[in-house]
């Protein structure tokens, strides 16, 4: 019997409202921050599938959310596809080299670094209860590039703008190279036991309309095609942040099942905006769950309203931040829950 979460995904509304929250197995759980201190780093954290099974079933024991997300990161196919990956501390990943041309055909790619992944999420499935659904994820293959060719994040993500428009060939070449990666390590997270899966493009919102349409609908289109094709029934979730405008035409376009949307979508806009029965994933301001407050129950039950016609699933619209009081967390599951 499918969880309520995936009932909602395959467009079916539900009378309880599922929700999970993005990054919830993280940073503000103490049972997180003790295993990630035994285990001496996030990426041995990833790679460790007992300890990286724990941190995604951490949050389930713990608020009994209706989704478990898996526990990885959206670098693990640059550094399956030969880039040199690790965290600075204080200050995120570093991929070495950088692709600042956009060659990546000079990486000895290493797809090992798929199969702990799977084993982590085999592990997970393996206790959880059935009305629990268990989510995998990838990043979208613009977003995972801005990494690949800065060799980091950055705040406009320039490096790969730039390239984009100096040489399309040679990006879209990369973008190619991430989407066949991608769809491999999707397909293996899905058969490990993955139920449904989310294509994060956390830096969607950068790009010009032009670009937009070749760089997230496009590839975002493909790989959704290519899941429904060669695992049928499996929802995809695309998330698209900072898309706004060009959110409509994204849900429209790339085929995807549910589409997340961030804080700063106004929820009522983008009801009207959507076709008519298509999931919706969000949108609760993370800063807001981190201030609480009767403002925290007012905009649950606007947020609520605004998709009360279609499925939805209840979730922020980004990540939950570190420093989030758990107290805010049970406060807005007891608001949800009644």
């Amino acid at each position: 019997m499918a969880g309520i979460l995936l009932e909602n995904l395959r467009g079916t509304r539900t009378e309880r409202r599922p929700v999970w929250l993005m990054r919830q197995a993280g940073r503000y759980l103490p049972e997180y921050r003790a295993l990630r201190a035994e285990k001496g780093g996030f990426l041995e954290l990833v790679y460790d599938s007992e300890a990286a099974a724990e941190v995604t079933l951490q949050p389930i024991k713990r608020f009994g959310f209706d989704g478990a997300i898996l526990f990885s990161d959206i670098l693990i196919v640059p550094h399956a596809l030969g880039q040199d990956l690790w965290f600075e501390a204080g200050e995120g990943p570093r991929l070495a080299p950088p692709l600042v041309d956009g060659a990546w055909q000079a990486l000895e790619q290493a797809h090992h670094h798929f199969d702990p992944v799977y084993r982590t999420v085999e592990l997970t499935r393996a206790q959880l209860s059935a009305d629990v659904t268990m989510l995998g994820f990838i990043g979208s293959p613009w977003t995972v590039a801005t990494y690949m060719v800065a060799g980091q994040g950055s705040k406009d993500q320039g490096a790969a703008r730039a390239l984009a428009w100096r040489d399309p060939a040679a990006f879209q070449s990369l973008v190619d190279a991430i989407e066949a990666a991608s769809l491999e390590y999707l397909i293996g997270q899905i058969d490990a036991g993955a139920e449904a899966v989310q294509l994060f493009d956390s830096w969607a919102g950068s790009l010009s309309p032009s670009q937009f349409e070749r760089w997230v609908i496009a590839p975002n289109a493909r790989l959704a095609s290519a899941i429904h094709e060669q695992r049928p029934g499996i929802p995809v979730i695309g998330f698209p942040k900072g898309a706004e405008s060009k959110l409509p035409a994204y849900a429209r376009e790339t085929g995807v099942d549910a589409v997340g949307i961030d804080e700063t979508t106004d929820p009522l806009w983008i009801a009207a905006q959507l076709p008519a029965g298509m999931p919706v994933q969000g949108n609760l301001d993370p800063m807001l769950l981190l201030a609480g407050g009767d403002e925290l129950e007012a905009q649950v039950g606007q947020i609520c309203d605004a998709f009360a016609e279609r499925p939805h699933v209840f979730n922020l619209g980004h990540g939950i931040d570190k420093e989030t009081p758990i107290a805010h967390v049970e406060r807005l599951l007891e608001t949800l829950r009644g």
